[in-house]
């Protein structure tokens, strides 16, 4: 395992992408490349009280939160990536075991990956929340926050997905 992921049982969502760029490896952290927008859309979606570092994310449970990979025996570009590493089934047993509220596919390619390879989605799906829940735990596709997507990026579903786990945690505090 690159980087290990960060679950725990119970988490209000867990975000997935495909695999660890070549930055985020070197510095063994996620999202860790200066020109990703990962750590900053997190704060400006709603999800962080304050704008977190690459270097932080073991923390992310603390806040209701994981990480995870669908390859993690590879690292780079997604172009760079072996199609046979990802491990759909690894995905979806730990999914399974640690039962989050949703997962938030951090690209439309590690969505294509784990909605062609386990409920056979033909084309590209859309960003947002998905139609179709995984054993009830919602899914989200979020446009990618790589520098190398900037073009295609917007915060609104990262927004939508902050305000289920919004809501999640006011229902874990006994809120209305």
């Amino acid at each position: 395992m690159l980087i290990p992921d960060v679950l725990v049982p119970g988490l209000h969502l867990v975000f997935c992408g495909t695999a660890p760029s070549r930055a985020s490896m070197a510095a063994k952290a996620y999202y860790a490349k200066p020109g990703n927008a990962f750590w900053p859309s997190l704060h400006a979606a709603g999800f962080t009280p304050t704008r977190l570092t690459p270097q932080e994310y073991p923390g992310l449970p603390g806040l209701g939160l994981g990480l995870t990979d669908l390859n993690k025996t590879q690292f780079g570009n997604d172009v760079d990536l072996d199609p046979a590493a990802y491990d759909v089934a690894a995905f979806v047993e730990k999914m399974r075991r640690h039962r989050p509220g949703a997962v938030a596919f951090t690209s439309k390619t590690a969505a294509s990956v784990f909605l062609t390879g386990h409920y056979g989605l033909v084309g590209s799906p859309v960003y947002g929340r998905q139609a179709q829940d995984f054993e009830g735990i919602a899914l989200f596709v979020l446009p990618s926050p790589s520098g190398q997507a900037r073009r295609f990026f917007t915060l609104d579903p990262w927004r939508e997905a902050a305000a289920f786990v919004a809501g999640r945690r006011a229902a874990s505090a006994g809120l209305p």
